[in-house]
């Protein structure tokens, strides 16, 4: 009876399919058995019961026309096709030539059924699937590489086994006698080796047993024999660098412990080499990355962080090289290896400064590597931006840049500032990344928003720009934070040599552009929501024990419709020197000065940001640039500080009055903090039922009846500047301005900022001195107070005064000696 092996090329039938209205099939091309149908008439239900198998059908042999049952054979163990019937369908595949051998292997096989067995069966392995076969020394024994691996389990796909570790790294070594092999011997061998099957050198027909060695600790094939292998393939030149070296390797068995190991790192796999300054230290590129995990799938090392840097430092003592040595180096240091410079024959240590923070490479330690790339030209600019730097480990957000001046196109002016201009320009690069920031393929940094618009705020006289400024500008980036504009980094323009700032360009310009162009769309929700975002970015800067000091709505920017405070204690000149700068003189926008810093104080306190502020919660509202119909002079600033406020020439909220008359008081110790007025100003109110929504819907009608009978009622933005009224920053110097004071009804009506009457009254006292153009006399006569034995010589003549006026002077204010003539 003959009986054949053959590959099915449908599989057997499984289910119906009925998408497809056809049987679905399993295990296309599978192995099967062919046996002869001797008597067709004895086949039966019983018949095809007691035969013992896998039965799937009949067929019949075209050529001879015999009847042939199609069937697979089953284990008796397992009652099912195991492990055993597919390593017996191959049986008739091979042969080593000799017959203990085949019995020998052929015996482990069918001893093998569920897949965790399967590491106990041998293979026999034609020698042409092993290459680059190599003598290690001992007489018998290579290392060679095995194409195919090990085998893993069946793939019933490929009707075939499926394999790991193509390629892998094996033993060869002789067997003396092959009569000896049994499964005893085999057991025996297993206690320090992974035992895969045997081979024959088709030159010297020698059977040779391919291995692998075991870890005695691990009993299996670990990292330390995947070192162990490759000592042979490297050598320092020097024997205790050598131990050194292979003691630390000897000791790695788990992936959790491969950063113990060290390797030896021929020199040319650097490059980049700069010395950084420190004798004997260099910063390099490795090409290769170190060390991660063994892959079995290469057979060799995988790395991460190739061209990542690297710090080479001599080594001054090979000899000294020990663990304790190396775990004193890891307390600061990721320690990679050593190497070689084939010129000054020294050895290096190579590694990697670890951060005592974080005790890791963090960002701080990729910035602290770039440092020798690039410099500002000046000691101060550098050490701050490296300072910004070093504080990074894994926040970016406050870091500042040293940006090259060709890296900016379409470069555009906008605006001049008190102490310099600002333009707009594209940033070719962009800025650093938020998350996942630091490229390790590449070994720089990666960017987001390429081209992206910035502005560069250009400082003059920047040249020989001073630490206490640059001080200043570290002060600003502490707070950081949405809520204040970007800071990205410092250039200089190379043609003025003038230092700039790379700011966030704010699309909407700044917050009094924003009011002239945008104010009739605001809602009281967006007004107060603004007011809130500023508050809340004051209480921020206060937070931090800062003031800003310039507060105004030219240094707010509204970007997409979020607000940005800018020049937060930067609007003095570059090269300010606050130890030489002994005057008494106020710096800013007239209007937003607090009548205390007017009057000579010379220190800002959180006090004076809050007056500020409350001008600009006026401006808000009104829509109107506060005081934008008179000079912002000498006499602004005393009416200010006899009590003069801005108006509202509408009905606004007394809650919001209040707030305003608050922040606006002549004594700082009455003004509320940041952090109060955040809290009175959320917008959220707006959406209940709250008493600050219930006076704006009562004020709103009020405004709208006004606005219908009087068309002239200024509701919406038509004004016009007076020449003289200035919003740029600049240096106010003020004498002998009198003490600060609220008007008299300033608490006592709640209707508005200051009474009219008081407003008037304070407008008549300064309209009764008309003084002609040609006088001398520039000094108000009520701040004049003169001793008795003074002589004031006033020409009365100089004094225009209409008929119909009356000289209203205080004689009491004026002491006047007897003898005067007046």
């Amino acid at each position: 009876m003959e009986v054949y092996r053959a590959n099915w090329i449908d599989g057997y039938i499984y289910k119906w399919d009925d998408k497809y209205q056809n049987l679905r099939r399993l295990n296309q091309d599978m192995l099967v058995t062919l046996k002869g149908l001797i008597n067709i008439k004895n086949v039966s239900i019983e018949f095809m019961n007691k035969i013992g198998h896998k039965f799937y059908g009949i067929t019949q042999n075209p050529e001879t026309k015999s009847f042939m049952i199609v069937l697979n054979n089953k284990c008796k163990k397992c009652n099912n096709i195991c492990n055993t019937i597919h390593f017996q369908h191959k049986f008739i595949d091979w042969t080593s030539g000799n017959k203990d051998i085949d019995k020998f292997i052929q015996d482990t096989q069918i001893s093998v059924h569920e897949d965790n067995e399967i590491s106990h069966a041998l293979e026999w392995i034609p020698y042409d699937r092993f290459y680059d076969i190599k003598y290690i020394g001992k007489i018998g024994l290579c290392r060679a590489n095995w194409i195919d691996g090990k085998i893993y389990k069946w793939d019933d796909k490929y009707q075939n086994w499926g394999r790991l570790n193509q390629d892998m790294f094996v033993t060869l070594e002789s067997l003396i006698n092959p009569k000896n092999v049994s499964i005893e011997f085999m057991n025996k061998f297993k206690v320090d080796h992974e035992f895969y099957g045997i081979t024959q050198n088709l030159e010297t027909k020698n059977y040779m047993m391919v291995l692998n060695n075991k870890c005695k600790k691990c009993n299996y094939t670990c990292n330390a024999m995947h070192f162990q292998r490759n000592f042979e393939n490297w050598t320092s030149g020097d024997k205790d660098i050598d131990k050194f070296i292979q003691d630390t390797q000897l000791t790695t068995h788990k992936d959790d412990e491969i950063s113990h190991a060290l390797e030896w790192i021929p020199y040319d796999r650097f490059y980049g080499i700069k010395y950084i300054g420190k004798i004997g230290v260099c910063r390099a590129n490795w090409i290769d990355g170190y060390i991660h995990k063994w892959d079995d799938k290469c057979q060799n090392w995988r790395r991460l962080n190739q061209d990542m840097f690297v710090t080479l430092e001599s080594l001054i003592n090979p000899k000294n090289v020990s663990i304790e040595f190396m775990n004193k180096i890891k307390v600061d240091h990721e320690f990679y290896g050593i190497t070689q410079n084939p010129k000054t024959k020294n050895y290096a240590i190579v590694s990697n400064s670890k951060c005592k923070k974080c005790n890791s490479i963090c960002d701080t330690i990729y910035f602290q590597h770039k440092f020798i790339d690039w410099t500002s030209g000046n000691d101060d600019i550098d050490k701050f931006i490296q300072d910004s730097q070093l504080l990074a480990h894994n926040r970016t957000y406050s870091v500042i840049e040293w940006i090259p001046y060709n890296r900016f196109y379409d470069i555009e002016y906008i605006a001049k500032g008190g102490f310099g201009k600002v333009y707009k320009a594209n940033w070719i690069d962009g800025c650093i990344r938020y998350r996942n920031r630091w490229d390790n393929e590449n070994q720089n940094w990666k960017r987001e928003d390429q081209n992206m618009f910035v502005a560069l705020k250009s400082l003059n006289n920047s040249k020989n720009v001073t630490s206490e400024f640059m001080n200043e500008i570290k002060l600003h980036n502490k707070v950081g934070g949405g809520i204040v504009i970007k800071f990205y980094g410092i250039t200089q323009d190379p043609e003025t040599k003038n230092y700039i700032m790379v700011l966030e360009y704010a699309d909407s310009g700044s917050l009094r552009h924003f009011l002239n162009t945008r104010f009739n769309e605001l809602s009281w929700f967006n007004k107060i929501t603004y007011l809130c975002d500023i508050a809340f970015g004051l209480r921020t800067i206060h937070e931090n024990e800062l003031i800003h000091r310039d507060l105004h709505t030219g240094n707010i920017l509204v970007n997409n419709k979020y607000i940005k405070i800018t020049d937060m204690g930067l609007c003095k000149p570059a090269n300010y020197n606050a130890s030489k700068n002994t005057k008494n003189c106020a710096y800013g926008v007239l209007p937003y000065i607090a009548p205390e810093i007017l009057r000579g104080r010379n220190y800002y306190t959180k006090a004076a940001d809050i007056y500020s502020f409350g001008i600009i919660v006026y401006e808000v509202i009104s829509g109107l640039p506060p005081y934008y119909d008179v000079s912002h002079n000498n006499h602004l600033a005393i009416k200010i500080c006899h009590g003069l406020r801005p108006r509202f020439n509408i009905k606004v909220p007394e809650l919001i009055v209040n707030l305003i008359k608050r922040c606006l008081d002549a004594d700082p110790l009455n003004r509320p903090t940041a952090k109060e007025i955040y809290e009175k100003l959320d917008p959220s109110q707006l959406l209940y039922d709250t008493e600050l929504r219930r006076q704006i819907e009562k004020t709103d009608a009020i405004n709208n009846i006004l606005l219908t009978e009087n068309t002239q009622t200024i509701l919406g933005l038509s004004y016009k500047t007076h020449s003289e009224a200035i919003y740029t920053s600049r240096s106010l110097d003020f004498n002998n301005l009198p003490e600060p004071k609220n008007s008299d009804d300033y608490y006592e009506k709640n209707d508005n900022i200051i009474s009219e009457e008081f407003s008037e009254s304070l407008q008549l006292r300064f309209s009764q001195l008309n003084i002609d153009k040609n006088e001398s006399l520039r000094r108000n006569l009520s701040q004049l107070s003169t001793n008795e034995n003074e002589s004031l010589q006033i020409n009365i003549s100089q004094l225009n005064i209409n008929e119909n006026e009356s000289l209203q002077i205080n004689i009491s204010q004026l002491n006047i000696n007897v003898n005067e003539n007046s």
